[in-house]
């Protein structure tokens, strides 16, 4: 008999649910804001429907989900499930591998939410409502976002501080949307037959990164200890230097507490351009001829350009470059801009091509380029089932 799971993608303004019965998916339900508005999405083989929710049916979701499966008779009852796979972003050497969710996880969990509490804290609600509704025996695989960075070697993985210090205190660069690259390089060796050597993948969505994949292996990351370092987001900071946050503490008055919300929540796209984290306001706004949003796209373009070179000299060159995440899958714009002056690197995009395509895999590349430019539409989702499956 097929296992039956619940797969948990949890964000800090959404969550994704997917059941599956073997490899099959059989129920989806995505719980988001719309305006000022909670709602969820249900799809099932009956047809899809959107409706409200109150606050306490979003934190409680998992009461929801198992109630769906009961009436759309996907499941008899609550035993009629054999076990549960959710994503987990924390730091740390623990979260290099997938493993099952016992005591000793939750409190090496525990210990990581106060590195990253605005990207573990929902995860770890999760866990505790899965157990609430599905009883303490039922299994969970924490599958993690680190997982697939785990290859990148002590030369890249360390900051310049006294080593016994990272060692001692686990602080070093993890690496963040492993399970996105994952997923984007396997749906790329589909298509192309195989990987090609040297790829690099940028995920640009409200979080991003850019990540050097050789031989199938990640061996650069532009995230970092947490999901901060690296380039320009929605309203993530991205790189900065550590003098200037020292000195942002002392001449705003704002405890590391305090500058850890500011760094998440009040930078980024939203903090350069003072209206919006959202590119597709951000291009009307900078068409209306507003100067700070016309210098928040210019240097988040920048940010990413100069790490697609930087991890091309990691890999010594480039074969295939992805796009992902919302941005990489829909925003034209935006690809184009990326590619631009990138043909020193081989990388020449097909501009027709690039204007005629939105949220579809494709490939971009001008005939004749030296490197292949894809579009693949990431789904972790799938990939957390995957992996939840072999575990």
């Amino acid at each position: 008999m097929e296992k039956k799971y619940l797969i948990i993608n949890t964000g800090s303004t959404s969550k994704k649910y997917s059941f599956y019965e073997g490899d099959e998916k059989i129920y989806t339900a995505h719980f988001e804001m719309e305006g000022d508005s909670l709602i969820v999405n249900e799809t099932t083989n009956n047809g899809s429907q959107k409706k409200s929710i109150d606050k306490d049916t979003y934190d409680n979701a998992v009461g929801l989900i198992l109630d769906s499966l009961i009436e759309n008779k996907i499941i008899a009852d609550r035993e009629d499930m054999d076990l549960v796979g959710i994503r987990i972003v924390a730091p740390g050497e623990y979260f290099l591998t997938n493993r099952f969710i016992d005591e000793e996880y939750l409190k090496m969990a525990e210990a990581a939410l106060q590195k990253v509490p605005l990207h573990l804290s929902s995860a770890l609600a999760e866990i505790k409502n899965v157990r609430k509704f599905f009883g303490d025996n039922m299994p969970i695989a924490g599958v993690s976002d680190t997982t697939f960075h785990a290859t990148i070697p002590e030369s890249s993985r360390y900051y310049a501080i006294p080593i016994k210090d990272s060692r001692e205190l686990g602080l070093a660069r993890f690496g963040y949307h492993g399970i996105s690259v994952q997923s984007v390089t396997s749906k790329a060796a589909e298509t192309l037959g195989v990987l090609p050597e040297k790829t690099i993948v940028c995920h640009l969505g409200g979080g991003a990164s850019v990540t050097a994949v050789k031989n199938g292996q990640s061996i650069d990351t532009s995230m970092g200890f947490t999901p901060l370092e690296g380039l320009v987001m929605a309203t993530r900071i991205g790189d900065i230097d550590a003098g200037a946050v020292l000195y942002l503490s002392e001449k705003l008055g704002k405890d590391f507490k305090e500058l850890e919300t500011y760094f998440n929540n009040q930078c980024g796209l939203l903090g350069l351009s003072g209206k919006s984290s959202d590119i597709r306001e951000l291009i009307e706004l900078e068409k209306n001829g507003d100067a700070d949003s016309a210098l928040a796209l210019k240097t988040y373009v920048n940010r990413i350009k100069q790490y697609i070179g930087r991890m091309a000299a990691t890999l010594g060159g480039v074969d295939l470059l992805i796009l992902a995440g919302t941005v990489g899958e829909r925003s034209f714009i935006m690809r184009e801009r990326i590619c631009e002056n990138l043909e020193f690197l081989g990388i020449e995009l097909d501009k027709e091509l690039n204007n005629k395509s939105n949220g579809i895999d494709v490939e971009l590349s001008k005939e004749g380029s030296k490197t292949k430019i894809l579009v693949i539409k990431t789904d972790e989702m799938e990939e957390i089932a995957k992996i939840t499956k072999n575990l």
